[in-house]
């Protein structure tokens, strides 16, 4: 890992139809000191003080079509790809992450000569780890709060997604309790509507924990969609901590950077980010982000879990995808300042994801969310829960799921929920 002191980079996959060491010229001077024409004040000295520098620029394919239109470029003109690396002071932006944001994926995905961008890594000096304390609790401080010392995390999604009352919600969870769940969330539709006010749920939701956790000693996590305006995700939080919860979960492109920073500095719990509408930043392989840029950015800000799909999801993800994300969430960010948070694996996730998933990543530090998986056993939640359970077990133990499954009536009923 390269260190950086007083510079930050970032890499990029450029496409475009012009010369694209040109184009990389042009991207440095739009993000940092320089304009379309020349302006008085754009001095030498200047510029060696605040100007971008291309670091590099390797042409990695030509004669392509063009990814995206621009107004004014002949559609028919062929493109060339390149990967860019471009490099700022830090001393233009200080360690912030809002003018970071600002500065590495501004106006250059607008730029006429841009047929194609795709912002790939961040690299940043020790400043921001300074300056951001990144997640308070992580893997370890997760797993001690939910009480589960090795092994994945079992977790499910309160499902319907939406409909239920404050209390069919906890009568479910009371289920779910009793099936040996450890971590059950919210929906990312489900925060307050009046129909299920936050306050209420989690009234509700709290008492069917609290006895379970009374009755056996052991507490099921739920993470409290408290998604909303920054003076109620505060209130929100607050309650949640009154009534014993352990983990909130705010929808990242919903309350964006700053109310991710000032929900993690008013936070004591761990905060579960879901990162719907990732599709939109990154579903086309030519626009938009890859997943341990964007995530950088979250894991700075305070993420303590962090969604990153399923394998075999229902969602148009490549699996090699999901593994690049939850690999990242282990990567170092900066020097000195790891800031791993625990990757959550999620859509369409039943028994038979459990190998594959942990043949990728060699390590069960994850929070495995099933739905449909475990609410729709034939046989009833607490047998999707020993399911899952027991195909995770079988994963780690270099077992066959059909060889456990034969040894496991629940493991082998889960198997007919393949899609």
């Amino acid at each position: 890992m390269t260190t950086l002191i007083d510079r930050f980079e970032a890499d990029y996959i450029l496409e475009t139809t012009a010369d694209p060491a040109k184009v990389a010229e042009t991207m440095a001077g739009e993000q940092s000191s320089g304009t379309f024409v020349k302006v008085p004040g754009e001095s030498a000295e200047l510029k060696a003080r605040s100007a971008a520098r291309v670091s590099a620029c390797e042409v990695i394919a030509t004669d392509l079509p063009q990814a995206l239109p621009s107004a004014g470029v002949d559609p028919q003109r062929r493109a060339s790809r390149a990967r860019v690396t471009l490099s700022w002071p830090l001393d233009n932006i200080g360690p912030s992450l809002t003018n970071l944001l600002a500065t590495v994926a501004g106006n250059l995905f607008e730029l006429r000569q841009v047929s194609g961008l795709r912002l790939e890594r961040l690299r940043l000096p020790p400043a921001f780890g300074e300056a951001y304390a990144g997640p308070a609790f992580g893997v370890a401080g997760t797993r001690r709060l939910a009480g589960v010392e090795s092994g994945p995390m079992i977790g499910t999604i309160i499902k319907p997604s939406i409909g239920f009352d404050p209390q069919q919600t906890a009568d479910l969870v009371a289920t779910l309790c009793a099936a040996g769940i450890d971590f059950v969330k919210d929906d990312e539709l489900q925060s307050a509507g009046p129909t299920c006010p936050f306050e209420a749920r989690v009234d509700a939701v709290m008492r069917v924990v609290d006895a379970h956790a009374d009755k056996t000693g052991k507490k099921v996590m739920v993470a409290f969609n408290l998604t909303g305006d920054l003076d109620e995700m505060r209130r929100r939080h607050d309650h949640v901590l009154e009534s014993g919860g352990t983990c909130v979960m705010a929808s990242l492109n919903s309350v964006g950077l700053v109310g991710m920073v000032e929900l993690r500095r008013h936070c004591a719990l761990p905060i579960h980010a879901h990162r719907n509408g990732w599709g939109y930043l990154s579903r086309h392989p030519s626009l938009g982000w890859s997943y341990p840029a964007w995530a950088a950015l979250w894991r700075l800000a305070g993420a303590d879990h962090m969604h990153v799909n399923g394998l075999a999801n229902k969602f148009a993800e490549a699996d090699d995808s999901v593994v690049e994300a939850a690999r990242s969430c282990a990567e170092p960010l900066i020097d000195g300042a790891p800031m791993t948070v625990m990757p959550v694996f999620s859509s369409g996730q039943t028994v038979w994801q459990a190998q594959g998933t942990y043949a990728a990543l060699g390590s069960a530090d994850l929070i495995h969310c099933s739905g449909g998986g475990i609410l729709a056993h034939p046989d009833g939640p607490a047998a999707g829960v020993t399911a899952l359970r027991s195909a995770w077990e079988a994963a780690m133990a270099g077992t066959p799921l059909a060889e456990a499954a034969a040894a496991e009536p629940a493991l082998a009923g889960a198997m007919t929920l393949k899609a």
